[in-house]
């Protein structure tokens, strides 16, 4: 099977799982007895202390760079945010030995000599256990809480990134030795100017980890060229295996290895005793998920109005939307939709599926495409296909519960997938290019020596 993806792609044979801990979404439950809080520091821990006991590879956070907002004003159903990424993995390095701590940090609005420095001291504090999720962002909405407007034109996102990653790695690498001396990393673009001798050796694992989660032709050529692991949207089997083609094909063509590149897919595990009983555990998921709030004020972000006279479990509204397109507010799903031509088409299809307002929204957002709902044993026997195939290197897990959401994974799936023997059953090393098996990265040579 290994020749359907590339001759020179070797599988490993193994799985590494990931959590991603969303923070403001609607994936997560937020409401129900067992919900924890999305900001106290016990949320954080008890997940990662989790994970960690199921040899999960990396504990990752997204990031939230302004809080998002309803019909012009904070948004009354996720307002709390999320705390700063790398403030966040420092105490939890303290409190886990083995986990990788991954932060997503932004491009457009951060300095690379500073944010290099952060993330390589987050690197040395965890022993050698950072990674830095690249994103990148133009909109001037997001830009404003940084007094920057959309300074940064849409078509140069990739091109600004690049620059500023391919800094961050010259300053990690240009120590001689860990004991020094550092040489001079000097940079001159078009977005900013870099003159700076680093202040951190190395650590343990050379340098933090880099992953990407860009999916465009753009963001896949950024990744093959410059990440360690993807963090990809292709979950399902064939999907998974095309994108690794893909990626493997981009690689090559960069002038990397087949294998240089690995890929976690985002997914989201519902999971029983039975089959049955993980189906009703997923009725029961939807059901919290999408509450009548959350149903009428998913359509209010597309109808740019209130919608609160409509009844949840009735039909979509009949009124159209009084805006034309929909904006960033809410995040990039909802952002540049076309509003009227959108209920048009969303009417229709509700009306010919008999869907209420409620029933269609939770089609719309629930993570068909990511999700595994099944038997323990069932749902293992199904990612063993991906561990021998190659298809992924791992899953990026979202719980859709926290803290507690990891539980029946690490207690069920893990020892099932270990039986299998796709997943580990110790930690490889310290670090966390050990657990993913990366190479040590080879070292930038266009260094300015020291005057």
């Amino acid at each position: 099977m290994t020749q359907h993806i590339h001759a020179k792609y070797q599988p490993s044979g193994q799985l590494q799982f990931g959590v991603f801990f969303q923070g403001v979404n609607s994936g997560t439950i937020w409401k129900a007895p067992e919900s924890g809080s999305q900001t106290d520091f016990e949320s954080f821990r008890r997940i990662a202390q989790t994970a960690e006991r199921g040899l999960f590879a990396a504990f990752f956070l997204g990031e939230g760079l302004r809080l998002r907002e309803h019909l012009g004003r904070p948004h009354a159903l996720d307002v709390v945010g999320r705390p700063d990424a790398q403030t966040m993995l420092a105490a939890l390095a303290a409190v886990t030995t083995n986990i990788g701590l991954v932060a997503t940090q932004n491009t457009t609005y951060n300095d690379p000599a500073e944010l290099a420095h952060r993330l390589a001291s987050l690197d040395l504090l965890s022993g050698g256990r950072a990674a830095w999720n690249v994103v990148t962002t133009d909109n001037a909405w997001t830009g404003a809480n940084f007094r920057r407007g959309g300074y940064l034109d849409h078509a140069d996102r990739y091109v600004h990134a690049e620059a500023f990653v391919e800094t961050a790695k010259r300053i990690w690498d240009s120590w001689e030795s860990p004991a020094g001396p550092a040489r001079r990393v000097v940079h001159g673009g078009q977005h900013y100017t870099v003159d700076v001798t680093p202040r951190l050796p190395r650590s343990a694992q050379y340098r933090p980890v880099l992953f990407q989660a860009g999916d465009s032709p753009d963001g896949r050529d950024f990744a093959a060229r410059q990440a360690d692991v993807i963090f990809s949207a292709h979950p399902k089997f064939d999907a998974a295996v095309e994108f690794r083609r893909d990626i493997v094909a981009r690689s090559l063509a960069a002038g990397r290895g087949a294998n240089d590149v690995q890929i976690m897919p985002a997914s989201e595990f519902i999971l029983g005793a039975t089959e049955q009983e993980a189906l009703e555990k997923k009725a029961w998921v939807r059901s919290l998920q999408i509450g009548p709030q959350q149903a009428v004020a998913y359509l209010e972000q597309f109808w740019g109005r209130e919608l609160s006279e409509y009844d949840p479990d009735g039909p979509l509204p009949d009124i159209d939307p009084v805006v034309e397109e929909t904006s960033e507010t809410r995040g990039s799903g909802f952002h540049g939709a076309k509003a009227r031509q959108l209920a048009d088409q969303w009417r229709a299809e509700a009306k010919e599926k008999g869907l209420s307002i409620r029933q269609f929204v939770t089609s719309r957002t629930a993570r068909v495409d990511a999700t595994f709902t099944g038997s323990y044993s069932g749902v293992a026997e199904h990612l063993a296909e991906y561990a021998r195939v190659g298809a992924v290197d791992g899953f990026n897990i979202s719980p859709w519960l926290i803290p507690t959401g990891l539980d029946d994974i690490v207690n069920h799936l893990v020892p099932e997938l270990q039986e299998r023997g796709v997943y580990p059953t110790e930690y490889r090393g310290t670090t966390l290019r050990e657990h993913l098996g990366l190479a040590t990265p080879v070292r930038s040579d266009e260094l300015v020596p020291a005057s």
